[in-house]
């Protein structure tokens, strides 16, 4: 006996596994090892990886990290790549590559195999969709509808791979852009409410990405357009001691506002840091937060007006796999095709 689609709840629970800046590392094996990241690693819904999945892309160091996705039980695995990998920003290893990878002569063949191994038969193997810069959508078999906004860049930093220029506004379209800066939006993030998840690399300014000399080194522009996005969640690393969540609560605005001026502090109306206890965490392994309308002990996520901020940098300042992924349950949309839709069909993809 099948059940109608509209006795079913509008929304479906669904429960995200968020980790960033794993550079090679996997999970620790050892009973002693007092670390939360460790495995198994939690089971969830979906895998998000925000980048820096490498030291510096070489092809051993893909081939681990794609070891470790492909033992996290997840029906869907979403990865980026970061400033880290190299090998995956074609146009930066032109430039830089040699040098890099100390070699003597160029290698033609690195970033055409690099980018085979993420989109090929061993990304498939392992259950890893690797995502270019845009929206991604995906079905899941919950009939959770699922839309992704990903983008691996980050202000230029210490001349790494996937950089733009400060004055440079890569995220917003022209008549948008942050007054002043030099338009560049390929792939625009779009207008709410298109979005439930931003998977960037690097952090929006002001938004768990102070350093250890306490600069707030995140991106004005990224900020703007997550304000005007306002997802459900937006996910990244790149700043390891930044490490951390926060509930931030927008200002509202009207449509005809949405070229916002001001100081970027102006934009937010709050910010509740997540509170973690690290015993807690290293006992189960991460970080678990639910903020679902069946949610214990947190208020459901009212998106569109709330974004759970989450810098899941697995590596601390010193590189070392200290720090804990983040489990997150949130509410998505159902698909309207109920719990007969078709598994991890993406609807639509703009590279």
């Amino acid at each position: 006996m099948t059940s109608s689609t509209s006795a079913l709840p509008s929304y479906v629970k669904s429960r995200f596994l968020i980790l960033s800046d794993t550079h090679s590392a996997l999970p620790s094996t050892s009973p002693s090892n007092n670390v939360a990241f460790r495995s198994p690693l939690p089971e969830a819904d979906v895998v998000l990886h925000c980048g820096d999945l490498t030291m510096v892309g070489q092809l051993h160091e893909y081939e681990k990290a794609l070891v470790m996705l492909s033992n996290i039980k997840a029906e869907l695995k979403l990865v980026i790549a970061g400033n880290h990998d190299i090998t995956l920003d074609e146009e930066y290893y032109d430039r830089k590559g040699m040098y890099m990878h100390r070699l003597k002569e160029k290698d033609e063949r690195i970033t055409r195999q690099a980018r085979e191994m993420w989109t090929g038969e061993q990304a498939r193997k392992a259950g890893v969709t690797y995502l270019d810069e845009g929206v991604h959508s995906f079905v899941l078999k919950s009939g959770a509808k699922l839309r992704v906004y990903a983008s691996p860049y980050q202000p230029e930093f210490c001349d790494w791979a996937f950089p733009y220029f400060r004055n440079q506004d890569r995220y917003n379209p022209p008549h948008l852009a942050t007054p002043g800066a030099v338009p560049i939006a390929q792939n625009a993030v779009p207008d709410f409410p298109a979005i439930d998840v931003m998977m960037t690399h690097g952090p929006p300014i002001g938004r768990r990405d102070e350093t250890r000399r306490n600069e707030h080194v995140g991106c004005e522009h990224l900020l703007r357009a997550a304000r005007r996005c306002r997802p459900r969640l937006h996910c990244f690393g790149h700043i390891h001691e930044g490490w951390g969540a926060e509930r931030v609560r927008w200002k509202n605005f009207d449509d005809e506002d949405k070229d916002i001026g001001g100081k970027w502090e102006e934009w937010i109306e709050s910010a509740e840091w997540i509170e973690t206890d690290e015993k807690k965490m290293v006992e189960e392994g991460a970080v678990f937060l639910d903020l679902s309308r069946d949610g214990d002990g947190e208020k459901e996520l009212v998106f569109g007006k709330e974004t759970l901020m989450v810098n899941a940098s697995i590596m601390s300042v010193r590189y070392k796999p200290w720090q804990g992924p983040w489990v997150v349950d949130l509410d998505l949309e159902r698909d309207g095709k109920g719990e007969f839709a078709e598994p991890l069909s993406p609807c639509s993809t703009n590279p």
